[in-house]
């Protein structure tokens, strides 16, 4: 798969977690730049490459609770949207 066709096919999936999320698409795929360079500079300079996707996990919730104006995330509503993505995954056909 060439670079362009994994990104097309990245911005695809982004879309159909966002629309399932609930999430604009069009956010989404305004930020994907940020978070891309944010968990390869924690992969790469950070504590370990695992710490990536945890990092940005933790950006998301704590922008969610700051958006939201709540104290803590909701722990029910994060595996909610775990639950739907794996959901997503299930029925998602790679080329």
């Amino acid at each position: 798969m060439a670079k362009d066709e994994g990104l097309q096919s990245t911005h695809e999936w982004l879309h159909e977690v966002s629309r399932e999320l609930g999430v604009s698409p069009e956010l989404t795929r305004s930020l994907v730049g940020d978070i891309l360079k944010m968990t390869a500079d924690v992969a790469h300079n950070g504590p370990s490459r695992p710490a990536a996707p945890t990092t940005a996990f933790v950006v998301g919730v704590a922008t969610g609770t700051a958006l939201k104006g709540e104290d803590a995330a909701d722990a029910a509503t994060a595996r909610e949207a775990l639950t739907k993505v794996a959901n997503l995954l299930e029925t998602y056909e790679q080329d």
